[in-house]
């Protein structure tokens, strides 16, 4: 099966990194000024679970004559994913399964507006990793986990084929039958996470260590579930609770990746995550106020930089 990596950044560079490694036939689709990067000093990935350096396969979205993929990863931030849509049209064909690896959920409606429903399966990843002055990929935690699945949850032949290509690599990667439950408390724990790092630019430890600070975040966390249970996601019973917990055990200077962005002047996914979740809440006349804060935080810091 040939796999098409869109972006060869810090989350696609290095799982299609990690899949190249094993022997899977993976293409990157990468913009120019990469495409001649990567031609001159390849793809690096400097990890504490093992280096790699190998010379990638590229693509640029102009180029024809190229035939489609079986699998497609969008491994890109979201204000860079209208643009991957477009640039993936041309090699996505009837059998395609395209799976996308943002955080949120906003995107999904999008992709499957655009094509098949069946086309579009689900995927989210863990990873702390970043790119460096020199262009690698420098992954810094022991974590580096791409979960995929059947958004019905069902074991089709697809996944198990899909499943078998990907197993067997220095990454975790595995399979979910209940991976649209997946993706919906990944989406709740870090827009919480980031809400709080970035509204306070700080790390999580003197957040919950400050006098109304685990209130704050308990509270934003009871917002964010409030919404979700009010347009019927399948999220379980007391996982604001237990994402609560997850925090309060987290490593002192833990940062979301949002706050790191935030601290380097990049753009933030605001709009994507906070956004998005008061977007819903207008809908339905819910006041989230701790939420609203933070979009707001978020809001202020992109005007910023316009």
């Amino acid at each position: 099966m040939r796999v098409l990596v869109v972006g060869a950044g810090s989350v696609g560079g290095y799982f299609g990194g990690r899949l190249h490694e094993k022997g899977v036939d993976v293409t990157f689709l990468v913009r120019e000024s990469r495409q001649k990067q990567l031609l001159a000093t390849g793809l690096m990935i400097e990890s504490v679970h093992g280096d790699l350096h190998f010379n990638p396969q590229t693509i640029l979205a102009s180029d024809q004559g190229i035939e489609n993929f079986d699998i497609i990863l969008l491994g890109t931030k979201s204000y860079h994913f209208h643009q991957a849509i477009e640039d993936i049209k041309p090699f996505v064909g009837k059998d395609t399964m395209i799976f996308p690896m943002l955080n949120g959920i906003k995107h999904m409606y999008e992709l499957q507006e655009v094509f098949l429903k069946e086309q579009v399966l689900g995927g989210l990843c863990f990873v702390e990793s970043t790119i460096n002055k020199d262009g690698a990929i420098v992954q810094t935690s022991p974590t580096h986990e791409f979960v995929f699945g059947e958004l019905s949850g069902e074991d089709t032949e697809r996944i198990q084929k899909v499943q078998k290509l990907f197993s067997g690599t220095k990454a975790t990667i595995r399979k979910s039958n209940s991976i649209l439950q997946d993706m919906w408390h990944k989406y709740m724990f870090i827009t919480g996470l980031s809400g709080v790092t970035t509204l306070f630019r700080s790390s999580i430890g003197p957040i919950r260590e400050a006098e109304y600070g685990m209130e704050v975040i308990e509270r934003l966390f009871a917002e964010i579930g409030f919404i979700m249970r009010s347009i019927g996601a399948p999220i379980i019973d007391n996982i604001e609770k237990k994402q609560v917990n997850t925090i309060k055990e987290m490593d002192y200077t833990m940062k979301s990746s949002m706050q790191r962005d935030m601290e380097k002047g990049y753009l933030v996914e605001a709009d994507h995550l906070q956004g998005y979740l008061l977007t819903l809440a207008k809908e339905r006349h819910i006041q989230a106020p701790y939420l609203s804060i933070v979009y707001t935080n978020l809001v202020t810091y992109e005007k910023g930089k316009s």
